[in-house]
């Protein structure tokens, strides 16, 4: 009863046991990486549109006070300083001042009657976010500032928005 060891296979099942065991499993790690980093960018970018929608419309309700401000004021010069978060789902951001012509074509404000808004992009997040904005004075179009310490201020008969020092 001699036995070959080139002959010998009883050991082979094991062997290839295992290696499939751990192929299976490598492959299942790399699949559930993967998807959870695409649902961290998702939740990122979530994260960065509320930001940037409340961050505008705090903004906005600071520009409509300078507005109504300087019109009891009699024309007056009127300057507020606003601080807002510098960043927004850890990127920073920029804010616009858009012509009404702009604003028309901006995702969720549909109103054929929409003065100027306000353009928000986050620079790190694939974000950018539009929030109408309603003044009984022009708003100075192109204004912008950083995300940050924000300046509103009535120059020239207009408010514009400036970073602020």
């Amino acid at each position: 009863m001699s036995r070959h060891l080139r002959t010998d296979d009883r050991a082979t099942s094991i062997a290839i046991n295992h290696v499939l065991t751990i192929g299976i499993t490598t492959l299942l790690i790399g699949v559930l990486l993967t998807g959870a980093g695409g649902l961290l960018e998702t939740e990122t970018d979530r994260s960065a549109e509320t930001s940037l929608e409340t961050v505008g419309e705090r903004l906005a309700g600071e520009i409509h006070s300078v507005d109504q401000l300087a019109t009891h004021d009699d024309g007056g010069t009127v300057t507020v300083t606003a601080k807002h978060p510098r960043t927004v789902a850890n990127s920073g951001y920029t804010v616009e001042i858009l012509a009404p012509d702009d604003c028309r074509e901006a995702p969720l404000i549909n109103d054929s009657t929409t003065n100027e808004c306000l353009e928000l992009t986050s620079q790190g997040a694939d974000v950018t976010t539009h929030v109408p904005v309603k003044t009984d004075r022009p708003l100075e179009t192109g204004a912008s500032a950083q995300g940050g310490t924000i300046e509103v201020a009535t120059e020239d008969g207009n408010v514009t928005i400036r970073g602020a020092n």
